[in-house]
């Protein structure tokens, strides 16, 4: 089939490498513009676009997928089907329409689960034990549309949301790319959500990545893993914030306050509302990443103080 794809940042390039790979035609990419990046904040083009780039594929930058420009270069395109992977932009239903078999998205949840712009993030941060990626016809509902095929993955007990989002974008590339090959041969079959199971999975927020010391040790380990690598989570030390890695929940540890830092030769240690947690790495502003342990000799952690 003619596609366009659109998508924007890395996650959705394992689905444009196996979709090169598929036989079907690659016309153009649509990605958000160029956006400020790094610390010189100079203009970058989104991973999507670089890759187009780098395979001499056009590139389609609207602020807007409303805007006249874009629909009629999509019309001139003329494209079977668009693949959408984490785009970022509410596509309106005139150009919904254009491409006979429509725009399909590739989303990492088990729909009608975790609609929303960081579905990974919510099912880690809730504990859940499965999630995976979901292929469904795009509507102008959120994450609303019939849904052609799955696939699942277990959620390991130290998975990040980084981790678990680097496997889903290559299980759902393949699945992306079955899908369309479907559609092609006029087999592909959507089937209605149910009504029943949905859930709501909003952008999280920075403050929603500061970790909650009066939380039970397994709440405080999922927000840190939910959060890796962004927002990032972090937490406040004589009024300085600093970045966390993922812990490690202690059962056996010793009793200690919410927060209260507890410095030993095997780690640092810091209390919840239930067991402590033995912190992984620490990133001070302005700072690398190191070790806890290296952190906390470099500021010199006296017995009684804690993150905030």
């Amino acid at each position: 089939m003619r596609l366009v794809f659109a998508g924007t940042p890395a996650v959705a390039v394992p689905a444009l490498d196996a979709i090169a790979a598929s036989g079907h035609e690659l016309l153009a990419v649509v990605t958000r513009p160029d956006a400020p990046a790094g610390r010189g904040r100079g203009l970058a083009r989104s991973p999507v676009g670089a890759w187009a780039d780098a395979h001499g594929v056009p590139v389609l930058t609207p602020a807007r997928p409303r805007e006249p420009e874009f629909l009629d270069r999509l019309r001139e395109l003329a494209p079977d089907c668009v693949p959408v992977v984490a785009y970022g932009a509410l596509v309106p239903s005139v150009a919904l329409a254009i491409p006979r078999h429509g725009w399909i998205n590739l989303h990492f949840s088990l729909l009608p689960a975790w609609r929303g712009a960081a579905p990974v993030q919510h099912a880690v941060l809730h504990g859940d034990a499965l999630t995976g990626a979901s292929v469904f016809a795009l509507e102008e509902g959120l994450d609303t549309g019939p849904v052609f095929g799955t696939v699942t993955d277990e959620i390991r007990p130290a998975d990040t949301s980084g981790d678990l989002l680097e496997r889903l974008a290559h299980s759902g590339a393949g699945l992306l790319v079955a899908v369309l090959d479907a559609i092609g041969a006029g087999t592909a079959r959507a089937v209605p959500q149910p009504a029943d199971g949905v859930s709501l999975a909003p952008k999280l927020t920075v403050e929603d990545a500061r970790v909650r010391w009066q939380d039970p040790a397994f709440a405080v380990d999922r927000r840190i893993r939910a959060c890796t690598p962004a927002p990032g989570p972090w937490s406040t030390f004589r009024d300085d914030r600093v970045k966390l890695g993922p812990v490690t929940p202690l059962p056996d540890g010793p009793e200690l306050k919410p927060g209260e830092l507890l410095v030993e030769k095997s780690g640092v240690l810091v209390g919840t509302a239930t067991t402590a947690v033995r912190l992984g790495e620490v990133r001070a502003a302005g700072k690398r990443a190191m070790p806890a342990g290296d952190w906390a000799r470099g500021v010199r952690v006296t017995a009684g103080e804690v993150f905030a």
